[in-house]
């Protein structure tokens, strides 16, 4: 069956959209007496013969209601967090107050900062849920522990883990500092943990109980009780896991439909096993650019959806203007892997763009000399002389006393595991600079334009795409609550038009998209 174009206020392919993008009421597709048309009235489809219909879709009814009850929000979405306080508190409160869950990104953040930014979200979103990111940092064990610290101190009631490889006592920690009993005997988890992940041997590990080792040493620091070490034997370590598919930052660039399925299929099993009260969510990150992203995702049985690279390009985000300029204007082709900072030493990559910068040639070759050289004094002059003066433009030496005294108020133990240690030195060398290149971006330092680290994964080139000549082109317009939402209800139109196609409705190619026009708008 076909909808002709016809002149007909139901015909046509305007108000053919503007129908469908009405997804809080249902549609029918109906012949009368003049052809094949779209309508919204019920009493006018049953006058005529419906062919097909496609109910009501509404935002807020996407993914799976107990992420929206477990987080106290009203959609399933998630803001996943940006290192070095990108995902600011301001990005965070503002998309609290509208009903979507967001993680600041404590990444890097020391940790007086990160006390003022929880104190800033509480102050700008009074009783509103938000989270707070938790990254495994193998290199700087203090800074799990400051995090955790942080939050639980100010109360925050949701951790993001994110790059971790295996559990931590950090965040068995966090977990069970949360658990207690109702008057009724029954296990309540005051302290949520959302767990990225893009492997399935990391994401078991969630799905499952904390470690006993891990429990019991706990409880012998005193870091928890003895009720909690034995509650937290019996409840998932994570309350929902997030398949983190090809996404900016950290990422195994797996493809979301493989990632997802295999996910909500290791769930499934390790619940038979386990038989917890509440089953753990899946939810999907990486590629949800798009409203068609999104609403793929809640078809392939995501409870949520997480956006990030999108939100680095918003008002809200501790991003320079320059930055978000070259933001908006990525293609879907415009990223590479490049080393990661706090992984260098392991080989671990992160997503990054690669379009206006040359940081991840530049770091690629840190990583390459790190791998050929026992230390800085291994370096072949001419290959340290070219180094020095084009990449780090100052000296190796220089470089490491600044090294010292950063960890000496961070992390004293980074600079004591260096001594007498040429190859651990040389890594906080080469650290800096990666380290040294998102501050720079965040910054807009000029004269740093060449380095700038900005993470970044394919989904902000294919949003470019998306909202190319409309309003959200233009980077002062990409408020973060505003994003989230024309993404929800583009999700929603997507859904019904994929209901309708599987019926064997063929609509005109006009009608197909969501277009976002500034809230309050209802014309096309």
């Amino acid at each position: 069956m076909s909808i002709a174009a016809l002149p007909d206020s139901a015909r046509d392919e305007e108000s053919i959209y503007r129908l469908l993008s009405t997804v809080d009421s249902p549609v029918f597709v109906v012949r009368d007496a003049d052809g094949v048309a779209l309508t919204a009235d019920p009493g006018a489809a049953r006058r005529a013969t419906v062919l097909a219909a496609a109910p009501a879709v509404r935002p807020e009814s996407l993914g799976d209601p107990e992420f929206r009850k477990a987080h106290g929000v009203r959609h399933a979405y998630h803001a996943g967090a940006m290192a070095n306080g990108i995902a600011s508190a301001r990005l965070v409160a503002a998309l609290a107050r509208a009903g979507f869950l967001a993680s600041f990104g404590a990444a890097g953040v020391l940790p007086a900062k990160l006390d003022e930014a929880l104190s800033t979200i509480r102050a700008q979103a009074p009783g509103r849920p938000f989270a707070c990111n938790l990254i495994h940092s193998p290199s700087e064990a203090a800074l799990e522990r400051a995090i955790v610290d942080a939050c639980l101190r100010h109360e925050v009631r949701c951790v993001e883990a994110s790059a971790f490889l295996d559990l931590t006592p950090q965040v068995v920690r966090y977990r069970a500092a949360g658990l207690e009993r109702d008057a009724g005997g029954t296990i309540v988890a005051r302290n949520r943990v959302i767990a990225k992940v893009s492997r399935a041997e990391v994401a078991e590990k969630f799905l499952r109980p904390a470690p006993g080792e891990i429990l019991r040493a706990l409880r012998t620091a005193g870091d928890i009780t003895a009720e909690q070490a034995e509650s937290a034997a019996s409840v998932p370590m994570a309350d929902d896991i997030t398949a983190e598919a090809d996404s900016g930052g950290h990422t195994d660039r797996r493809p979301l439909v493989v990632l997802l399925p295999a996910l909500v299929a290791l769930r499934d099993r390790t619940q038979r096993e386990h038989g917890f009260a509440t089953p753990v969510r899946i939810g999907a990150a990486g590629g949800i650019g798009t409203p068609a992203a999104a609403s793929a995702a809640f078809a392939m049985g995501a409870s949520y959806v997480v956006t990030g690279s999108i939100n680095q390009a918003s008002l809200e985000a501790d991003q320079s203007d320059a930055v978000k300029r070259l933001l908006c204007s990525a293609g879907v082709a415009d990223t590479e892997m490049a080393p990661s900072s706090d992984m260098f030493e392991l080989g671990v990559d992160v997503q990054v763009l690669k379009r206006g910068t040359m940081f991840p040639g530049r770091a690629k070759r840190l990583y390459d000399t790190y791998r050929s050289c026992s230390g800085l004094d291994a370096i072949p002059a001419a290959e340290r002389a070219e180094l020095e003066q084009r990449v780090f433009q100052r000296s190796f030496d220089e470089v490491w006393h600044d090294c010292v005294r950063y960890f000496s108020a961070r992390d004293p133990e980074q600079i004591a595991r260096a001594e007498g240690n040429p190859k651990r030195r040389m890594a906080l060398v080469f650290r800096w600079y990666l380290g040294r290149s998102s501050g720079w971006s965040m910054a807009a330092t000029p004269e740093r334009a060449a380095d700038y680290q900005i993470w970044c994964g394919p989904a902000m080139g294919a949003f470019n795409e998306w909202v190319g000549g409309t309003y959200l082109a233009a980077p002062g317009h990409r408020h973060v609550a505003e994003l989230a939402v024309h993404l929800m209800r583009g999700a929603a139109f997507a859904a019904r038009v994929s209901q309708l196609r599987a019926t064997g409705v063929r609509l005109p190619a006009g009608c197909t998209t969501y277009v976002p026009v500034p809230l309050g708008e209802e014309s096309r």
